[in-house]
């Protein structure tokens, strides 16, 4: 990349080309934006974001226009939101959100509308949710969380509905989960998890389940236990343990069906390069090669030739470097 970053965005845009955006880098907050082409393997600067961003969304549309909304700046919470058209390489501010938030969770619904919940305001943890409407540009508050919850999971499942699990909330460790419903706007508490977590991950699998791996508990002990949320059921079970406990690291759904789990932070204050792989047909995770740098904060993309870009993090800089099927 151009700049070193961690805590940005990383978007696959409809042309193939990954769109990184924002985090925090050697200069402070960073609004710059970039994007990577795979058939040449290079980065191009694109359009600067009108506001510097850290730990925020990104969510793209179905007319490959990518939303960034909220985060940290440089100086305070934000609740500002921008559209990044590729066409173009140029951001336009769009509507704020009602809530400053960071550490949120951002889901694009059936309809074409954007759900973004939790996350920590200028004060508080949030149980708040909101809907953006890209026809319009304008967010609508909708139903409230049961729990506030920041550096949780959301998981869009097949029947349309938002898994959001785990998080934490003010010196509270949550194992609890619940569904968000796009035609009521009402949250339902589903199962709780075997673990308290925050700071892991969620992929959705193949066949609808949902596999969180990871994250962090009570006395911040670093998990390597996974589990299953089976929709049917409303039900977690416990699955394959990881081969390293680890905390903000990143999880990919590969095509062949199997979820890549890389880097993270595995004891306090000390980056992986370890990279895993689970088969949801045994269960069970497998060592496969380490990625060149030690990672945290760092994203990773599933490309349309199956690879994943592994794309920077807090001692990474401005590395970036593909994990090949």
């Amino acid at each position: 990349m151009n700049y070193p970053r961690y805590g940005h965005t990383a978007s696959l845009l409809a042309n193939g080309h990954v769109l990184v955006t924002g985090g925090y880098g050697s200069t402070g907050y960073l609004n710059s934006a970039e994007l990577y082409d795979p058939s040449t393997g290079l980065w191009t600067v694109t359009g600067n974001m009108s506001y510097t961003r850290y730990v925020h969304t990104a969510s793209l549309f179905a007319n490959g226009h990518v939303l960034v909304a909220g985060g940290y700046g440089s100086t305070s919470y934000l609740n500002s939101a921008e559209l990044y058209d590729p066409s173009t390489g140029l951001w336009t501010v769009t509507g704020n959100m009602s809530y400053t938030r960071y550490v949120h969770t951002a889901s694009l619904l059936a309809n074409g509308h954007v759900l973004v919940a939790g996350g920590y305001g200028s004060t508080s943890y949030l149980n708040s949710a909101e809907l953006y409407d890209p026809s319009t540009g304008v967010w609508t508050v909708t139903g409230n969380m049961n729990d506030a919850r920041y550096f949780h999971t959301a998981s869009m499942l097949a029947n349309g509905q938002v898994l959001v699990a785990g998080g934490y909330d003010n010196g509270i460790y949550l194992n609890s989960a619940e569904l968000y419903n796009p035609s009521t706007g009402v949250w339902t508490v589903t199962g709780d998890m075997n673990y308290t977590r925050y700071r892991h991950t969620a992929s959705v699998l193949t066949n609808g389940q949902v596999l969180v791996a990871g994250g962090s508990y009570v006395g911040n002990i670093f998990l390597n236990s996974t589990e299953l949320y089976d929709p049917s059921t409303g039900i977690w079970t416990l699955t394959g343990y990881l081969n390293y406990a680890r905390v903000l690291h990143t999880s990919s759904l590969l095509t062949n069906g199997m979820v890549v789990v890389g880097g993270g932070r595995h004891i306090a204050g000390v980056d992986t390069n370890t990279v895993e792989l689970y088969n949801p047909s045994a269960g069970i995770w497998t060592d496969t090669i380490s990625m060149g740098y030690n990672r945290s904060l760092f994203t990773a993309s599933v490309l349309t030739n199956g690879n994943v870009l592994a794309v920077g993090g807090f001692l990474a800089g401005n590395s970036s470097e593909l994990f090949k099927l």
